[in-house]
């Protein structure tokens, strides 16, 4: 029998060990072409193929072969590497191990080799929140990249659709088998994965504007067959939309987080024109109103203590508006105090890399804020 048969072999033997560990990483692995390599020292993956080193692989004990190969099938379904963009590339091989061998080891019966990246304070996050964070970790080393491009360069958007298309639907039967089975769970960093797999994901401006075009003017009249014309923004230039905004300037918010808030609230302002914007800074107390224009500087941030979300609501309530009075928007990282009943006016949380899920606020809606390609 020649090696690259007995490779194929070995491969077979550790899918079949997969199956009774994890259905939902064995039926990922089986959409997988997985090849022998010895380009590569370890293992990798164009997110097409995985490759794995022979030699490499033949060193490796049981559970560890286990883990490599989640490890590179993990990357290849959650599209790690069409998703880089111009993301520095290895920067984001770090985050996306961080992200990976996190939901591996989550799980019982897989280890991983010696030297694999493990930074369990961040393994719940996404691998976009995850390299927008360890830009400050310069201590994180990774010796070999196993997020590689394609032989024949970027993937043109038919591309992309067409490998995006392959891992839905394997991540679809994955999950379903996982819940015939009843063989474990998703793990939170997995599932927070796969909320960033689609690219029609609308950003927070996106939420925002959805939120505007139910606020105080009546549009029932308006044709709405014309939105996709651009004609929308056109009949909402002459309404004033009150938006109440709230920024954390409490301990957990670095400086970083403050000016990006600040820098996304003056782009809003630009962008629309017809909005009467108020803005509040907020620890454990709320401090404004500071009306806000286009051309005008925003005032600098007070604050630095602990979190308390219901200051500001409460001064909003007091206002007595009904759901259609305005918007309410606060940029925090939601670790703090929530008020025991949602507001009388609709709520947008923004929230920053590495705050909480955003199926844990409690009443509202929740987006994440990640800086693009930074």
């Amino acid at each position: 029998m020649n090696t690259r048969d007995e490779f194929e072999r070995q491969v077979s033997r550790a899918i079949i060990q997969l199956r009774l560990r994890s259905p939902f990483f064995a039926t990922l692995a089986l959409f997988a072409s997985i090849k022998p390599s010895e380009i590569f020292a370890t293992a990798a993956t164009n997110g097409r193929d995985i490759f794995i080193n022979k030699h490499f692989w033949q060193h490796l004990t049981a559970d560890e072969q286990l883990g490599v190969m989640a490890h590179e099938v993990l990357h290849a379904a959650l599209l790690h590497v069409a998703r880089r963009g111009t993301r520095e590339p290895l920067r984001w091989n770090i985050a996306a191990d961080i992200v990976v061998n996190g939901i591996i080891m989550a799980q019982e019966g897989f280890a991983l080799p010696e030297g694999a990246i493990r930074m369990k304070k961040l393994e719940h996050l996404s691998v976009e929140e995850v390299y927008h964070l360890i830009k400050v970790y310069s201590k994180l080393q990774l010796k070999y990249l196993d997020l590689v491009e394609p032989e024949d360069g970027s993937l043109s958007t038919a591309e992309y659709a067409e490998l995006e298309q392959h891992w839905r639907q394997a991540l679809q039967q994955a999950q379903a088998i996982m819940d015939i089975t009843g063989h474990g769970t998703l793990p939170a960093g997995l599932q927070r994965e796969l909320g960033h797999l689609h690219p029609a994901q609308l950003d927070w401006r996106a939420y925002l504007w959805r939120f505007l075009v139910q606020t105080p003017v009546d549009f029932q009249s308006y044709d709405r067959r014309f939105i996709g014309q651009g004609l929308y923004l056109d009949a909402l230039a002459g309404e004033s939309v009150k938006v109440y905004i709230a920024v954390d300037t409490s301990g957990s918010i670095g400086r970083t987080e403050i000016g990006q808030f600040l820098s996304e609230i003056q782009g809003i302002l630009g962008a629309y024109p017809h909005l009467e914007a108020v803005l509040y800074y907020a620890d454990a107390a709320c401090y404004g109103p500071y009306p806000l224009a286009p051309d005008a500087e925003i005032p600098a941030p007070k604050g630095g203590g602990g979190t308390d979300f219901r200051p500001f609501f409460t001064i909003i309530d007091a206002e007595g508006l009904t759901p259609h009075g305005g918007v309410a928007v606060y940029f925090t990282d939601g670790y703090g105090t929530f008020p025991s009943e949602s507001p009388a006016l609709p709520v947008l949380w923004v929230l920053s890399a590495g705050g909480i899920d955003v199926n844990r606020v409690p009443f509202g809606e929740a987006v994440r804020l990640i800086p693009d390609q930074a």
